[in-house]
C-alpha cells in the first residue's frame, strides 16, 4: 500500500485503530512472554543451584558421619 504522507500513513486509511491497537497487543503480548521465559528461565536455574548445594551437604554430612 503506498501513502502519499506520513499522516496518511498513521492513519491507515480509516483503520489506524485496528491497525496499531493489533500492533500494540501483539508486541505487549510478545514483551510478557519473554519476560515470564526469563523469569522462569531464572527461577529454574536457582533451584537447580540450590538442589545441587543440598546435595553436596547431605553427601558431607554423610562423609562426616561415617568418619564418627
Amino acid at each position: 500500500m503506498h501513502f502519499d504522507s506520513f499522516s496518511d500513513f498513521l492513519a491507515m486509511g480509516g483503520y489506524a485503530g485496528y491497525v496499531w491497537s493489533a500492533y500494540g497487543i501483539s508486541a505487549l503480548s510478545l514483551l510478557i512472554l519473554l519476560w515470564t521465559s526469563i523469569r522462569k528461565s531464572r527461577r529454574l536455574a536457582a533451584d537447580i543451584k540450590n538442589r545441587i548445594a543440598r546435595e553436596q551437604r547431605i553427601k558431607a554430612a554423610e562423609n562426616l558421619e561415617n568418619t564418627l
